[in-house]
């Protein structure tokens, strides 16, 4: 088959130790989309499903990348 496995965001987060509150903030997901993927009220798309493989695969990583991203949006001008 060639469909791919959802990620579960919850086991994701469980294996960190993390609340939701602590995976939103840490990932820049919104803690009521996080629920609702939890809940099964919403299927992440395509983009989110992506983003939670990468997350699972290299936190580390992620968190790197956002905060990078963040100095350079601060710091980077015209």
């Amino acid at each position: 088959s060639r469909l791919r496995r959802v990620p579960n965001p919850k086991a994701i987060r469980l294996a960190m130790g993390l609340s939701q509150e602590a995976f939103a903030r840490r990932f820049e997901i919104a803690v009521g989309t996080l629920r609702d993927w939890e809940q099964g009220a919403h299927i992440p798309d395509s983009t989110a499903k992506a983003y939670l493989r990468v997350i699972e695969a290299d936190p580390d990583a992620v968190v790197q990348a956002l905060a990078r991203g963040r100095r350079s949006h601060v710091s980077h001008s015209g």
